[in-house]
């Protein structure tokens, strides 16, 4: 028998929603669904009719909210922006005093930010959750980042351990074996109060961001051991398989493994990537990162390489038009094949760790900017189960964050300090050797740039500075003086400079 209320209530009946209601269904809690085109919602109850907690379909937001227990707790499942505002905008009416409305979908934290005060004022509680590992984490698992009260997620908190992704509490490992109707018990659930207002949202981008990066670092790879070795698709697959067994375990190598060796189904003879158009698409988090991180002045150029890299992808023909034009090297590498793809794979782990470093570094500085209180080891365990970058290293990250919770960037810890030491010879031998053969590898490259500068006591921004200063009277410190007392020189057109305190 059905409750008289539900325990939660979910709005927007896409793919994404559907599934994140059967999970929530399926960890026996009642849920009540409404999408704008009813005769959706009407099909979705009538196809699942016995999850082990019950779905239940209304055809207008009146009776949806009604169908609700108090404090009512709707989660969002809709198109990000103006759409997400119009579904609070109706809802707002028909909600009572602390009643909690939760966004899931991929929501710009600054957006997360405004809708919070604005429900605040009206003595409404909002919660925006990041939601990841597309379709399948939805409906399985997902890795789950909210923000916002507190005490709001409180009242969440039973339904978002419940359905969250689970690791091994020991080894971070994503528990596997859930179906339909029969959850993952036990485990370390990957969700936890991310902290107030827009953080939730701030750190599922920081995700997206990093996850760009991820997936771009894997492209050059490939492109590497097919351009400079001459490697088929399928050879590479198994490459990426034994890889995926050591400390580049993770769901994005694997992944990586299958596509390789996957046959094209059209030909049946084709590897299936090489009949897939070099293009691109992005739906803009990477970019959010990107500029989040310029705006607050923290280097992520690794990031912001991955997101330009999208965007030269995407003009196709006018790259197919210079390459008749421009040439490049007519190097080719004449050395082992096998140390070779060792060194890739040392220059993708390396280049993979200074990537997370600045989007741990760029949350180190968002919580300065925003006053929030990030807890760096459990966010990296957060994302070890469920979401798309889920990996083996997060547990380090986990570790190096359980040793020192002000770590200021994770090149600073012990574990990651030495693996970059022991591996970055073959790295720079990679981004040479990309170089020299005129094979693309912005993220390597600008990975290796953002640790040589990192390491470097001086850089020679103080030649820039001097030039601030002679074109624009911009001043500049000096090094015989304490930090923060500034000078300027009047520049003359000829003679002697005068200094000016």
């Amino acid at each position: 028998m059905p409750k008289t209320h539900s325990d939660i209530g979910l709005i927007g009946l896409a793919v994404m929603g559907q599934n994140l209601a059967l999970n929530i269904a399926d960890h026996g809690f009642q849920i009540t669904v409404y999408n704008r085109t009813t005769e959706k919602m009407e099909r979705f109850v009538a196809e699942n009719p016995n999850t082990p907690g019950g779905v239940i379909g209304k055809a207008t937001l009146e009776e949806f909210v009604q169908s609700l227990a108090k404090p009512r707790k709707i989660v969002i499942m809709v198109q990000a922006g103006k759409g997400t505002d119009a579904v609070i905008d109706s809802l707002v009416p028909l909600l009572e005093q602390n009643d909690i409305i939760v966004d899931g979908g991929n929501a710009q934290w600054t957006d997360t930010i405004r809708r919070e005060k604005a429900l605040k004022e009206k003595g409404l509680r909002f919660i925006g959750s990041g939601v990841s590992g597309g379709e399948e984490g939805a409906r399985f698992g997902p890795a789950l980042m909210p923000g916002g009260d507190r005490a709001a997620y409180k009242e969440l908190e039973p339904v978002w351990k419940a359905i969250a992704a689970k690791v091994d509490a020991k080894t971070g490992a994503q528990l596997s074996g859930a179906a339909p109707g029969k959850p993952i018990e036990g485990g370390v659930p990957c969700t936890a109060y991310i902290g107030e207002n827009g953080a939730g949202h701030y750190v599922k981008m920081c995700h997206n961001g990093i996850e760009y990066g991820d997936m771009q670092m894997i492209c050059e790879a490939y492109a590497l051991m097919s351009g400079l070795l001459g490697l088929k698709a399928a050879e590479m697959g198994e490459i990426f398989s034994e890889w995926n067994q050591g400390m580049l375990g993770s769901f994005l190598i694997e992944i990586t493994a299958d596509i390789l060796k996957q046959k094209d189904p059209a030909t049946k003879r084709k590897a299936f990537v090489d009949v897939v158009l070099d293009t691109a698409g992005q739906k803009g988090t990477g970019k959010w990162t990107s500029v989040s991180a310029l705006d607050m002045g923290v280097p992520a150029p690794t990031i912001a390489e991955s997101v330009f890299a999208r965007c030269i992808s995407a003009i196709k023909d006018e790259r197919v038009a210079a390459s008749k034009i421009l040439k490049g090297p007519g190097k080719k590498y004449r050395g082992s094949k096998k140390a070779l793809i060792a060194a890739i794979h040392d220059a993708l782990y390396c280049s993979k760790i200074c990537s997370y470093a600045q989007g741990f570094q760029l949350m180190r500085t968002a919580q300065k900017e925003y006053n929030w209180k990030l807890n760096f080891g459990e966010i990296a365990q957060i994302w070890r189960g469920g979401c798309i970058i889920r990996a083996v290293f997060l547990q380090k990250i986990t570790e190096a964050y359980a040793r020192k919770p002000d770590l200021a960037n994770l090149l600073l810890d012990p574990y990651f300090n030495k693996t970059v030491k022991n591996a970055q010879e073959n790295w720079r031998k990679v981004v040479s050797l990309a170089a020299e053969c005129g094979v693309p590898a912005p993220t390597f490259a600008s990975a290796l740039a953002y640790y040589d500068s990192y390491r470097s006591a001086r850089l020679p921004a103080n030649l820039l500075q001097a030039q601030r200063d002679y074109f624009g009277a911009h001043t500049y410190e000096r090094v015989d003086q304490p930090r923060g007392k500034f000078f300027h020189v009047d520049w003359p057109e000829k003679g002697r400079p005068q200094l000016e305190v």
